[in-house]
């Protein structure tokens, strides 16, 4: 049975790793077609979205083999047999669910050591994409935009590669300083350091147009809005790298995904901290600076201890502000106004610095939890799939992958809710992460229950027996019922006779 639960885990596992890895390559198709990859670098980003993907196909893996390994126990009657025989399903269930246990003990090591550094490196790789130029791929009929600040139209292309009635578009300047290039032909070529781009161009015109900088340098400040130019050779110089650089690996190393749980926990406790202490610096500078001038038990304003009951009542602030005139009124709630905007810009600033600190400490907390989820969520899945495939009685690739893909997209959905719950601070981090294993685990419990107490749970006809039967209790419950109305009902006439 362990032989046969491994192999079908490994071949499940990889072809899920294959299936996750093709859809992460599809999301991110637009940084390597047409960039220039070597295959190193393809074989590169492939090994670490492989790598990056595992925290997915484990657990489907996990589920999709021991529902097969189950179905097909159950198909060719061997459970029954072994059951038979005096040997119960925990005993047959020990020594994979003591497999899918060092399983989980590997996925834990693995999401806290490998997974962080091939994230950091596959992160770093994907960036080093983004800014790599495009290969340089000129059609014919169409604007090529590709060129950062200029568009590029060509007529015709010669087997020679030359470029035939070219229409250049240069924006590197600005819109407003827009400049217009045609020429018969051209010639596309990168500099020895391949950082520039040498486009000559023969026999051609260029139009400019003029601001009133340019106007007073040439001296055409009068009526003269744009610059034309006849040339026979003219070369442009575009800056353009086609080299793939790397991208620094340690600007990273401060990210959630690049971090293990020894280092997620340092940072979350070393913020916690310096929040803490921003949020008493700002409470007491509030109180201290902004409270109205008023907190005098904080402030060093002299406060006057011998103010007698007459001199209180007669210099009450309803009397201060009788005696004010219309335009003192006006000034006081003017200077009122501007000061209450302050305190609540600075009120609003405090609140933006604390929030970055908040986010930051949900980021870490939440790839904290990820790590033991994953390991959580694969003896669930085990304890699900299971019971399950010995419950339903079907092997094979049929029924089992069915099962699997509508299991692992409700797990998919209720754990990514639980995630955006999280991140948006409207769940508590661990409520979050830990929704779906909450939801799962009494499944799991119902299944293995119901498959060692041999229930029929999915029997066509033992739940057409169980609805016929709760339907007769019903109609026995309406007849009781109706019965006893009816003698009450006798018992009350009886006794308005006799009175």
């Amino acid at each position: 049975m362990l032989r046969n639960f491994l192999g079908l885990f490994l071949a499940t596992f990889f072809i899920a790793i294959f299936i996750l890895l093709m859809q992460f390559m599809w999301m991110h198709v637009n940084d390597l077609v047409g960039k220039g990859i070597g295959l190193d670098v393809l074989a590169e980003f492939f090994v670490y979205a492989a790598a990056s993907v595992v925290p997915l196909a484990l657990p489907l893996a996990i589920l999709l083999s021991s529902l097969i390994s189950f179905g097909n126990l159950a198909e060719k009657f061997e459970l029954t047999a072994m059951k038979a025989a005096g040997i119960s399903l925990f005993r047959i269930l020990r020594p994979l669910a003591f497999a899918v246990a060092l399983l989980s003990v590997g996925a834990f090591f693995f999401s806290n050591n490998v997974l962080p550094k091939s994230q950091m490196k596959l992160w770093a790789l994907i960036f080093s994409l983004r800014q790599k130029s495009p290969e340089l791929q000129i059609p014919v009929g169409e604007f090529y935009d590709e060129i950062s600040g200029y568009h590029i139209y060509v007529r015709e292309k010669t087997s020679h590669g030359d470029l035939l009635n070219i229409m250049i578009y240069d924006y590197s300047d600005g819109f407003a300083n827009a400049k217009v290039m045609v020429a018969d032909t051209g010639r596309l070529s990168t500099s020895a350091d391949k950082r520039y781009l040498m486009l000559d161009l023969i026999s051609g015109e260029s139009f400019e147009n003029l601001n009133k900088k340019q106007q007073r340098a040439t001296g055409t400040t009068n009526s003269i809005p744009y610059r034309r130019e006849t040339f026979a050779y003219k070369r442009i110089i575009i800056d353009f790298a086609t080299d793939f650089n790397r991208y620094d690996e340690s600007l990273l190393e401060d990210q959630h995904v690049s971090k293990n749980v020894a280092q997620l926990i340092q940072s979350i406790d070393s913020v916690q901290e310096v929040s803490r202490a921003t949020s008493r610096e700002q409470s007491n500078r509030l109180l201290d600076e902004r409270y109205f001038g008023r907190d005098y038990s904080r402030t060093k304003v002299p406060v006057p201890t011998t103010i007698t009951a007459e001199e209180r009542r007669t210099h009450d602030l309803d009397s201060l502000w009788a005696s004010l005139t219309l335009e003192q009124k006006r000034r006081f709630y003017s200077l009122v106004q501007e000061k209450a905007q302050n305190y609540r810009d600075q009120v609003d600033y405090n609140a933006i610095i604390l929030d970055d600190a908040d986010r930051y400490i949900r980021k870490h907390a939440i790839e904290l939890h990820r790590k033991f989820t994953l390991a959580f969520a694969c003896l669930i899945f085990f304890f699900i799939g299971a019971p399950l495939g010995a419950i339903i009685r079907k092997g094979g690739l049929g029924a089992p992958v069915v099962i699997s893909v509508i299991l692992f997209i409700v797990y998919y959905i209720i754990d990514n809710t639980g995630y955006k719950m999280a991140r948006e601070a409207l769940w508590p981090t661990w409520a979050g992460m830990w929704l779906s294993s909450f939801v799962l685990l009494p499944t799991g419990i119902f299944l293995t229950y119901k498959a060692a107490t041999d229930s029929p749970i999915f029997n066509p006809e033992a739940w057409s027996i169980r609805a016929k039967n709760l339907f007769v209790r019903i109609k026995n419950y309406e007849n009781q019922y109706y019965r006893g109305s009816l003698r009450r009902l006798q018992t009350r006439k009886i006794r308005d006779r006799r009175g």
